[in-house]
């Protein structure tokens, strides 16, 4: 068994050929492991977000603009951590705006929701790539970041970036219509520049 596969240990290879079913996981968040990511649940001593809106000193502030580990070398944090500093900071929302990709929405918007914070999911679009981008810490080019409104501007969001990693299907290379992404986001999304380059 080579062609580039890795090798098999014999007693998988007698469960694939002998129908066997796989062995459960532990549990943990790693899909090698486990068919299921429990679901969020808020640690000790974190308040509410209702309890910090309360706070009279509270400055009133979302930020926009955020990445979490999910943008891999760029942002640190896990999406619930994020919303976890979020709720301690007293933040009126928190928007997830990973690059190329919406993979921490799903663990930041549950998180989200068991804090009461208000969301924004949104994209940092890399343009004008010269090279695959895979494991670089902030992609080269002009950035354009996207911010989903309503339902349909996250499915248009979605659209866009899935489209953009399939124009060249090179990993790490999306390449962006600005036309169409134009188009898309004229009343359905709310576009900012990135100042990064």
């Amino acid at each position: 068994m080579t062609y580039e596969n890795p090798p098999v240990p014999w007693r998988e290879l007698e469960r694939a050929l002998s129908g066997k079913p796989q062995p459960v996981g532990d549990g943990n968040d790693s899909p090698a492991w486990s068919r299921h990511r429990d679901g969020y649940t808020p640690p000790p001593g974190v308040a509410s977000y209702a309890d910090r809106l309360a706070d009279p000193d509270r400055v009133p502030y979302a930020e926009l603009h955020c990445h979490s580990n999910f943008s891999f070398l760029d942002g640190a944090s896990h999406p619930e951590e994020l919303v976890e500093e979020a709720v301690r900071l007293g933040l009126d929302a928190l928007a997830i705006t990973d690059h190329d990709g919406m993979s921490g929405v799903v663990r930041f918007a549950e998180a989200a929701r068991e804090h009461g914070l208000p969301t924004v999911f949104g994209s940092e679009l890399s343009l004008d790539l010269s090279a695959p981008q895979n494991g670089v810490a902030d992609p080269e080019g002009q950035h354009l970041l996207l911010l989903a409104r309503r339902p349909e501007g996250y499915t248009r969001l979605c659209r866009t970036i899935t489209t953009g990693h399939l124009a060249r299907g090179e990993k790490g290379r999306p390449v962006y219509d600005l036309d169409q992404i134009a188009e898309d986001v004229r009343g359905k999304r709310l576009a900012l520049i990135s100042a990064s380059n």
